[in-house]
């Protein structure tokens, strides 16, 4: 089919699984697509999150800055307020991508009500995993250890450090940043428990991330590997920080962003008011929204369209969401996972080779494709447009040769049916998934750009993907009109640019396939 406009010039780029779907990926897309048209995409906005989401984009990695980098034609890199930012991860992000080329500087706008995130958060964030692992004698939360959801109770609790006090005087930001220092240790000794020995081992561990992390900087010479060594802020004493080499490292990163910090929603007012089209970019995904998912396996901001407005600062208004997904599901982290796969499946052995995270390298569980979560995010959070990644991946290969796996709905102990999924997790702890089996295919799919040169067997199992999705959402109702059912506009199939199909049919005609 021939791509159908968009419903809105404001448009969402949300994930509708748990994370990691390829959201980056959509964006130079996007931006592509519109491009020759009346209404170019002119500014890309990180709404959430932190450091803590990673997306790859054009083949570049990015954690806090927006994949808009990708594209010289967006104008606008925007940081917004509903976003916790480490000032020194946005340098240690923007420096080497600046070196090969990028304009970042130049594009890069920051909310001024941009809550600013510290090495006080990491610290917390390593403290709060202790306590819950060596006190409460609990599984791990799975971190990522960014200091992101300590950075959101600040926020929270009416302690935050916004943006703008880098446009301060340093006196002032200096008492600021002892107060949230004193207050950060003071809970890491007295509430989480922690010993001088941990205390100790979290600057090792915040130096080992980082230089892990930031390694192709230190390569390229942008950095000396001295620049990522935390242990320079351990005070001589145990439960002590070195709080003037500390709050000199924040202030120098800070205000060197000076020229950058403003308002976001002045930019985006104007630039909708142009009729160019704006686009926000979301981290994480629906089930990791800190109301919609299931604690502690969340992550600490609101992760669907809703908070574009909030992030943005502007009117509730008509957005065009995009869902966006994998062909088969992965998860980080301790969540319960329903459709995981067996670790000595072919199929699971093949795919971990591929699924690491941007963020933090950590190891991807993976698993079947979940069409009664996707099902449930359409239902109750909506979306206009899906795009699905990594379709080459389920290509048979090495032992691999079996049936693909969709879960259509879930099986408690007593034999009941969900059609959708449990609110309460102790009932989804114990829920199986019901599977449909399909076909796979021998062929190399990644070569393919149309979608009926695919082999049959894939066009039936995208087809059912989509028919799946859609069974989900209107369990128990008539089907919207063929008109308002969400297209599946974009399909991967390989981590190129160039590999994707777009002439999808569109729904009414795919799920015929189903």
């Amino acid at each position: 089919m021939a791509l159908t406009p968009l419903s809105s010039r404001l448009v969402a780029d949300v994930g509708i699984s748990l994370g990691d779907e390829g959201k980056g990926r959509l964006i130079p897309e996007l931006v592509a697509e519109m491009l020759p048209t009346v209404s170019p995409v002119s500014v890309v906005l990180k709404v959430n999150g932190g450091a803590n989401s990673g997306h790859t984009a054009g083949g570049i990695k990015l954690n806090l800055l927006p994949a808009g980098v990708v594209d010289r034609t967006v104008s606008h890199l925007c940081i917004g307020s509903g976003v916790v930012a480490d000032p020194r991860k946005i340098w240690w992000e923007t420096k080497p991508l600046e070196k090969k080329g990028h304009p970042i500087l130049s594009r890069l706008l920051i909310d001024e009500r941009t809550s600013i995130s510290d090495v006080t958060h990491r610290l917390l964030d390593l403290a709060w995993e202790d306590y819950r692992v060596r006190i409460l004698e609990e599984e791990p939360r799975g971190s990522t250890g960014r200091g992101i959801t300590p950075a959101y109770v600040e926020e929270v609790g009416q302690w935050q450090m916004p943006f703008f006090d880098f446009l301060a005087g340093p006196n002032f930001f200096a008492r600021k940043l002892a107060q949230r220092a004193d207050r950060a240790i003071r809970t890491i000794r007295h509430v989480c428990r922690s010993d001088a020995a941990a205390w100790d081992s979290f600057f090792e561990r915040l130096t080992a991330a980082e230089l892990m992390a930031n390694a192709e900087g230190i390569d390229m010479g942008v950095f000396d590997a001295g620049e990522f060594d935390f242990t320079r802020f351990r005070g001589n004493e145990p439960f002590t920080l070195d709080l003037p080499r500390l709050t000199e490292a924040y202030w120098e990163a800070g205000t060197a962003l000076a020229r950058n910090i403003g308002e976001v929603r002045e930019v985006i007012r104007t630039e909708l008011r142009a009729g160019k089209t704006v686009v926000g970019e979301f981290g994480q995904a629906y089930w990791l929204d800190k109301r919609h998912g299931f604690p502690p396996n969340v992550t600490a901001s609101h992760t669907y369209t809703p908070e574009l407005f909030e992030s943005a600062g502007i009117p509730v208004q008509p957005v065009h969401t995009f869902g966006v997904a994998k062909a088969y599901d992965t998860k980080v982290g301790t969540h319960t996972f329903p459709t995981r796969m067996d670790d000595d499946h072919p199929l699971c052995a093949r795919l971990k080779r591929l699924e690491f995270g941007t963020s933090t390298g950590r190891q991807r569980m993976v698993g079947w494709y979940d069409a009664v979560e996707k099902g449930d995010t359409l239902r109750y959070g909506g979306f206009q447009d899906l795009m699905i990644n990594k379709l080459d991946a389920l290509t048979w290969a090495g032992e691999w040769r079996g049936d693909l796996l969709i879960c259509t709905g879930y099986e408690g102990p007593d034999g009941r049916r969900h059609a959708h999924v449990p609110r309460n997790e102790a009932v989804r702890k114990t829920v199986r998934p019901i599977y449909r089996h399909l076909p796979g295919w021998p062929e190399d799919v990644s070569g393919v750009r149309r979608f009926h040169d695919l082999p049959l067997n894939a066009q039936r199992y995208v087809a059912a993907m989509v028919h799946s999705v859609l069974d989900v959402a209107y369990a128990g109702e008539t089907w919207p009109a063929a008109a308002d059912l969400p297209n599946l506009r974009y399909l991967g199939v390989g981590p190129g640019p160039a590999q994707i199909i777009k002439d999808v049919p569109r729904t009414e005609e795919l799920i015929l396939q189903a």
